[in-house]
């Protein structure tokens, strides 16, 4: 029992390593050949877990051999668009200026009513509100709509939008998040102040404290009759 644990410990961290220098942005592309290589590595490091007998090197020395493989084949497709084609695959288009392609949707083995369907999830109810839906290499339906139903922007009608700021959590569970407070060009003093308006006088009573992208500040107290519901008090 003890060599397992320690053997799906090793493999674990070794997994979680490579899994960190393949890189966030070949994690989120999820590509057939990024599927492949992340069930082949799945795979691999269960054989040394199940198996006593095969060394925990050999797993580790084929899991290294994939990470190179895919380092290796994903800067060759960044420098050949064939080769890029090959292992990621192509954009499918299959609406092409409000017209059905139904080849294409006959190469991709999807009805209509999964195209339907696609596009309600996409918000777009009416195929007639549809200039181009674009089938991505990953799988996601891309749908550009025709530009009478394209939604109405601040900018279209010339209305000046005012500046925003990235929401960030101050408070969570109690703990202070100090960097976040300091980045709003706020501190301590203030934030206590703030609190201290509402009767919180310790960080503990607080379940979560954020500002959002208007700068202002909202606070969720722990509720002593429930500790599952948590209502906003009001700031202003």
């Amino acid at each position: 029992m003890l060599v397992i644990i320690i053997r799906t410990m090793i493999l674990y961290f070794i997994v979680l390593f490579i899994m960190r220098v393949m890189g966030k942005a070949e994690l989120s592309k999820l590509d057939p050949f990024q599927m492949v290589i992340l069930f082949m590595i799945a795979e691999l490091a269960a054989i040394p877990i199940e198996s006593i007998d095969v060394p925990v090197f050999t797993g580790v020395a084929a899991i290294v051999t994939l990470l190179l493989l895919e380092v290796l084949l994903s800067f060759i497709s960044t420098k050949s668009r064939f080769i890029n084609d090959i292992l990621a695959g192509k954009p499918s288009i299959l609406i092409h200026h409000g017209k059905i392609n139904m080849k294409e949707l006959k190469s991709q083995r999807i009805s209509v009513t999964d195209l339907m369907q696609h596009l309600r999830i996409k918000n777009f109810p009416s195929l007639a509100d549809v200039d181009y839906a674009i089938l991505e290499a990953n799988g996601e339906l891309s749908v550009i709509p025709k530009p009478e139903k394209a939604t109405v922007t601040m900018e279209d009608m010339n209305i000046p939008a005012p500046s925003t700021t990235m929401p960030m959590i101050l408070i969570s569970d109690g703990n202070l998040y100090k960097r976040n407070l300091s980045l709003f060009g706020k501190d301590e003093n203030y934030l206590k102040k703030e609190l201290a308006r509402i009767k919180i006088t310790d960080y503990s009573q607080v379940f979560l404290c954020f500002f959002d992208e208007k700068r202002q500040l909202h606070v969720y107290p722990k509720n002593k009759d429930s500790k599952n519901m948590y209502k906003e008090v009001s700031m202003r």
